[in-house]
Order: C-alpha cells, then sequence, then structure tokens
C-alpha cells in the first residue's frame, strides 16, 4: 500500500519552541538510546507531566528535527525565538505536507488576492481537497480534524503569519534570514516554497 502524503501527527501540539529547544540539544549530542531515556524520562528534561507524556513530545519533536541537520537543530537551540521559531517551522513543514500543502495552497492563495484573514472553513474546505490529493489519505473524524486545525492554526500565529488563533488576520512574515540560508544551502526546494508564501 502507498504511504499516504497527508498524516495526523499533527495534533499532538504547535511549535513547542522551549521543548524544541531542548530536544535539539540532546539530538546535538548525539546521546544513545539510553542517554535519550535518562533524560526524558529519569530527568524529565521536558517537564512534563508524567513519562508517557514525554515520549510523545519526544517522539513528536525529534521526528520534526530529525528531518532536517545539525545547523538547524543550532538555529533552534541557540538563536533568539524567531529565528528559533521559523527554523522548528521549517522542520515542521518538512515532516508535515498537510501543514506545507495549506501554506502553499490556501494561505498562499489569501495573501496573493489581498485577502485579510483566514476563516474558519478554510481549513474543513482544504481536507475535502487533500482527499481529493490524496485517495490514500485516512478518513479522520470530527475531533480529528478540530485538533488538526488547531495545532495549525497555532503554529501559523507562533511563527507569525496570522495576529492570532482568534481573529485569523494575516500579517507579512520575513522569515528569519538564517532560517531561509539553511533552506536554500540544503536544497529544501518545497520547504522555501511554503515558508515563503507571505509577501
Amino acid at each position: 500500500m502507498t504511504e499516504p502524503r497527508y498524516k495526523a501527527d499533527l495534533t499532538a501540539g504547535a511549535l513547542k519552541l522551549p521543548e524544541s529547544r531542548i530536544i535539539a540539544d540532546l539530538l546535538l549530542r548525539n546521546l544513545d538510546s539510553e542517554g535519550w531515556k535518562k533524560a526524558i524520562v529519569t530527568r524529565n528534561v521536558l517537564q512534563a507531566r508524567n513519562p508517557a507524556t514525554a515520549r510523545r513530545l519526544t517522539k513528536l519533536i525529534r521526528g520534526r528535527l530529525e528531518t532536517m541537520g545539525p545547523d538547524l537543530c543550532k538555529l533552534v537551540r541557540d538563536c533568539n525565538a524567531t529565528v528559533a521559531a521559523h527554523a522548528v517551522f521549517a522542520a515542521a513543514i518538512k515532516q508535515s505536507p498537510l501543514l506545507g500543502d495549506f501554506l502553499d495552497l490556501v494561505v498562499g492563495e489569501q495573501y496573493r488576492v489581498f485577502g485579510t484573514a483566514l476563516t474558519t472553513t478554510m481549513f474543513a474546505d482544504y481536507l475535502e481537497g487533500c482527499q481529493e490529493r490524496d485517495p490514500d489519505m485516512p478518513q479522520w473524524n470530527e475531533s480529528t480534524r478540530r485538533r488538526l486545525r488547531s495545532s495549525v492554526i497555532q503554529m501559523l500565529a507562533q511563527a507569525g503569519y496570522i495576529e492570532n488563533t482568534r481573529s485569523l488576520r494575516l500579517q507579512n512574515v520575513h522569515v528569519a534570514d538564517q532560517v531561509l540560508h539553511y533552506l536554500k544551502a540544503n536544497g529544501e526546494e518545497y520547504v522555501l516554497r511554503c515558508i515563503q508564501v507571505s509577501p
């Protein structure tokens, strides 16, 4: 069976910047599995409520950051909040075409037609289109769809594309130069296209 293009792996959360900085640091230290277990479970470096939550968060963030190289992890760990947020956002786009294509097809279109805000129905309409583009996409129930929309909207707010999660008002975004430089140097054409939808 073909691997579906669209997966619901975004429901676990938005950018999670503080946690992403910690995971980036652990990745850069090249820990073995015992080292990861000690940091995540024993020392609870993510300050999660319980070991299961810690493991789930680690799986999400590590999976996201591992789509990119160590230089991006350094941006996440060492740079200011804006640069780090754009670096995590870039990794999230690469990991999840569901997020990337929404930026490319829906958010980008709103910027092009001088729309001022996203609407709550745009994501639902987008998911219908995803089903047509990817027949292997799972059939998600309403609560999964709501959680996906919530995660995507939170990410757009955290990365600066919208004013906040209530107004959904579009803003112009100047993606951090360090992040654009990394993406260009590493041939990340798809991520570059998606992340640069704002004029």
